[in-house]
């Protein structure tokens, strides 16, 4: 932050101070370097409570209110309610109807969404500072005059939304039904936790609209809700606006805490399902732990790290890096009336669930013989601090945090709190924790099974859940009446929008190291955080030299990650994690990527890895089979996926099987099979270099401190790399349904589109098909979004879009459908096609599209990854620091004609390949009426021809 405060903590008697008819409870203030996030906490007459956190770094502010009710509020026969009616929160309110939220935010250039998990729901936008007071209406509305616009026909369009969300998120992808079969035995029949937080189909089917109204009169009060606001504003003036709007709304029912008896299990519970698209199978064992912010919560953190998180931990080293399994991870959770310690395994092939088991409980008797170690302790608590320094970058953030810890515990100031009970663990404690729940205790023991049913379950089934003794909650829904608020003003007038506010894009610096290595900088001191990246030439385009061994950039990359010289890759995570920093080495299409991030004071000690990391890489060959194994039993689970199904096809349509643009990054099961070990040190030798090399670094660091950083890259060879320019896309003569069939899925996956030969240009061609595309399909608000979600409820999202680099570009539709509507949504997407080309967009979308792209930049400069994007591109595309005043500049101008003209130009719906990836039976009937060629293809891409299976 640009402002210096002083500490202090005052805790006032309730009324003690008031401000209005708010009372002024708390006021938090910060000095020195206490992990402190400054507010003033008030409480209004009806009960709400309001958190403000005035943050002058960027002109923005984010709102955020956060209701105490979730799937805890919930019970048996009646689950998801709480998830279903977030989405109804959107359906509009007295006076700010349907569509009104999204006009005001999205349309002045934020955003809003909502969230709902187990304990609570919230609903935020991230909006520029003019857009303050609209944002508080808008959140007052719909808390005080929601009721009014629940229709039976909005609500028949949300809950086929949610249905389309669950087929998305859980029953359309591997392993997504894990969660909901292992609470399911985990917790006592009637549990709130014993079923997911979207609920069960058959629950939403029989659900009503009465069910809605009661459930928003029940829990939807003011005092049981959180106001956070953070950002550019003025606390007093702000707080008045809060009365204003927030004052009149009635309090609602008492909400007493839900009280629910702790968790333990006595015995192991065997349970097992069959999953429609799991290529492998996998277990998952899960204890019961403790609550959040319990005293052993940071412990149990801990120990899953020790044992399943990263390469030091035991399950990796046990099991992983001896080729036993392909993954296997241990992780914690802790909800406001239980926790979870969860460990997942997925065998390689000649191993079964049971041997998963077997290993894992040998992997308890290694930590027990190892016990708890000092660089066990150092590990943790260096990760710890980075992530709650990481977690303050962002307004939004910030106030997430206020908003949780206000919400489960009365008090926002928990974050010095909470950090002090992880950095004062203790070895012992850890242990203890490991002892009290973990050591012969009893837990679920999973197997998910594979359909093809040559896989045994870890042990046979012995548990069912007993539903004799449930009693359902009497949650007080009898005899609700809606209280309609009653104002001494006219809420009906829209406030008004402030001025916009000025966004200065970051002020960077650029160098020229005397290797050629390009350098670009942004000093950013509002955390002290830094943020680099260095590109070396490579990346998918050395791959086109060879396409026989496709997939070897990235699979070097992965070889970057294990030994050193000097540095086991054990020793080395463990180095980082100590420092609270992180080395990761990606691939992109023209380079092999080094992402550094670091706090600023171990920045030095961080780069020091970077270099041994860069210059002494020590190739094994037991890394090398290791890793080929794992990826070549990865290519089966992503043919487990439609969405990942989808890409590969997609791509291989655009562009063919002999550009390199058309193969996976990864490679193929045949390209990764002929790669060697002698190839990972021959794509060293030929490609690591600095000639060419680039640096991108924002945070709290100075351009003198960077360059001192980066004296290491003189001793980089300067040899020149020549990489292969991909031939372009391939040209589509007419449109065709290509059809890949994956038997029984809930949804079909849309891929519509081309390839075409655009680059990308700011502030050329791309940008005007960018704008030509926003109406249409870029946001919420875009036509196909709203047609296909928001009108016929046949999907969770649907998006289209440009996108563009220095060798290829395209326009792709992408959508999950819900399975019987897969011929209904792609007529409906191809008449919106061709109308949009030959009418282009309204007057009014061009309005609402220059207002919500010109305003956007307040919300793009915020963070420092954010920073380091703005400044990569000038570098990357060598653009002039004014490009984005000459963006501003043809938005401002561009017409609607000439918006017509680009969209007639390139969207070409009479020349695009329709990739549809779902189940042939279900949906080709209704296809084959359309008037189009089908192709069908196998799950690779390639012809499906007589005598074989589209899923090979």
């Amino acid at each position: 932050m640009k402002k210096t405060l002083s500490l202090t903590l005052a805790m006032l008697a309730a009324g003690a101070t008031t401000f209005g008819q708010a009372k002024l409870v708390q006021k938090v203030t910060k000095t020195g370097k206490d992990l402190v996030i400054p507010y003033e906490k008030y409480v209004l007459p009806n009960g709400l409570t309001v958190i403000l956190h005035e943050d002058h770094s960027d002109p923005l502010v984010h709102v955020d209110v956060t209701y105490h009710v979730g799937s805890a509020r919930e019970e048996i026969g009646k689950s998801g309610f709480a998830h279903f009616f977030e989405h109804m929160m959107f359906e509009g309110s007295d006076h700010a109807p349907k569509g009104v939220h999204d006009k005001i935010t999205i349309g002045n250039g934020g955003d809003n969404n909502g969230s709902t998990n187990h304990d609570r729901t919230n609903y935020y936008e991230t909006v520029p500072a003019n857009v303050l007071e609209n944002a508080i209406w808008l959140e007052a509305d719909r808390m005080g005059f929601l009721l009014g616009q629940v229709t039976q026909e909005r609500f028949e369009i949300q809950r086929a939304t949610v249905k389309n969300e669950r087929g998305q998120n859980y029953d359309n992808r591997p392993y997504g039904l894990v969660s909901q079969y292992y609470s399911k035995a985990l917790y006592p029949y009637g549990h709130p936790y014993s079923w997911l937080t979207i609920g069960y189909i058959e629950d939403l089917n029989r659900s009503n609209v009465n069910d809605l109204k009661n459930f928003f009169m029940r829990w939807y009060g003011p005092n049981n809700a959180t106001l956070s606001i953070g950002g550019d504003f003025n606390t007093a003036s702000t707080l008045k606006m809060v009365e204003k709007y927030f004052n009149s709304i009635p309090r609602g029912p008492e909400v007493k805490p839900v009280v629910v008896a702790p968790v333990s299990l006595t015995a192991d519970r065997y349970v097992s399902y069959t999953d429609n698209y799991a290529r492998l199978p996998l277990l998952a064992i899960v204890y019961p732990t403790v609550p959040n912010f319990n005293k052993d919560m940071a412990a149990i953190d801990c120990l899953a790290e020790i044992l399943g998180q990263g390469k030091n931990s035991l399950l990796y080293q046990t099991m992983v890096k001896k080729q036993l399994a392909l993954n296997a991870s241990a992780y914690s959770s802790n909800d406001e009336l239980a926790g979870e310690f969860v460990v997942q395994l997925t065998p390689l092939p000649g191993k079964t669930l049971a041997d998963m088991e077997q290993l894992y409980r040998a992997s308890l008797d290694s930590l027990e013989k190892r016990g708890i170690t000092d660089e066990d302790m150092a590990k943790f608590k260096g990760s710890i601090e980075s992530q709650f320094i990481n977690g303050l970058q962002s307004v939004s953030g910030k106030v997430s945090q206020l908003a949780e810890y206000q919400t489960l515990t009365g008090n926002p100031n928990r974050t010095g709190e909470v950090l002090k009970m992880y950095s004062s663990l203790t070895k012992q404690d850890v242990q203890n924790a490991y002892n009290k729940y973990i050591k012969g205790k009893g837990a679920v023991i999973l197997s998910v099974l594979t359909k093809t049913g040559n896989v045994v379950a870890a042990n046979t089934d012995n548990f069912k859940p007993d539903t004799s003794n449930y009693k359902a909650p009497n949650y007080g829904y009898a005899g609700l009446t809606y209280n309609r608020p009653k104002d001494n003003f006219n809420r009906g007038t829209v406030p008004p929008i402030g001025p916009v506010p000025i966004t200065k894009a970051p002020v960077f610096w650029k160098k020229t190291l005397p290797t050629g290595v390009n350098v670009i900088g942004s000093e950013n001191t509002e955390v002290p955080v830094v943020t680099l990246n260095l590109t070396i030439p490579g990346g998918r385009l050395a791959d086109a030299n060879d396409l026989s061994k496709a997939g070897l950039s990235s699979f070097f990359t992965a070889m970057m990650g294990e030994d050193t010289r000097n540095y086991t890759a054990e020793k080395f995570a463990a180095e980082l994690q100590k420092l609270g920093s992180s080395i990761r080495v990606s691939n992109d299409v023209d380079g092999t990527v080094f992402i550094v991030q670091s706090l600023k004071a171990n920045l030095p000690k961080t780069m020091a890895l970077l270099q041994e990391r860069l210059l002494s890489p020590n190739f094994t060959e037991d890394a090398f089979n290791r890793i080929k194994k794992q990826r070549l039993e990865a290519f089966k689970l992503a043919k487990a996926s439609p969405a990942s199904i989808a890409n590969v096809v997609y791509a291989k349509l655009n562009y063919g099987p002999t550009n390199v643009l058309g193969i996976p990054e990864s490679g193929t099961e045949k390209t990764v099979g002929n790669i060697n070990f002698k190839d990972i040190q021959n794509y060293y030798d030929n490609y690591i270099t600095s000639n060419g090399a680039k640096v991108v670094v924002v945070g709290d660091v100075k351009e003198p401190e960077v360059i001192s950083q980066l004296a290491f890259l003189s001793k980089l060879p300067n040899k020149k790399v020549n990489l292969v320019t991909p031939a372009p896309a391939l040209p589509v003569a007419k449109t065709k349904i290509y059809l890949v069939d994956v038997p029984k899925a809930a949804q079909t996956q849309f891929s519509v589109g081309y390839g075409n030969n655009m680059r990308y240009n700011p502030t050329g061609d791309y940008y005007k098909a960018y704008m030509a595309n926003y109406p249409l399909g870029t946001d919420f608000t875009s036509r196909l979004n709203t047609y296909l979600r928001e009108t016929k409820g046949w999907t969770y999202g649907a998006s289209s879009r440009f996108a563009a680099d220095k060798y290829s570009g395209g326009f792709t539709f992408s959508s999950g459908i819900r399975a019987p509507s897969t011929d209904s949504a792609l007529v409906a997407l191809m008449t919106e096609l061709k109308n949009y080309t030959t009418n282009g967009p309204t007057t009014e979308e061009v309005v609402f599209l220059k207002k919500a792209i010109g305003q956007g930049n307040a919300l793009r400069y915020e963070t420092g990854p954010q920073k380091a994007r703005f400044i990569s591109l000038i570098q990357e595309y060598n653009l002039p620091a004014t490009y984005v005043t000459e963006q501003g500049a043809l938005l401002k101008n561009i017409t609607q004609e000439q918006l017509k003209a680009a969209a007639n130009q390139f969207i070409t719906p009479d020349k695009m390949n329709i990739l549809l990836v779902g189940d042939k039976a279900r949906i080709l009937p209704g296809l084959q009426k359309l008037g189009y060629e089908i192709v069908e293809l196998n799950t690779d891409g390639d012809l499906v021809t007589a005598g074989t299976s589209a899923g090979n």
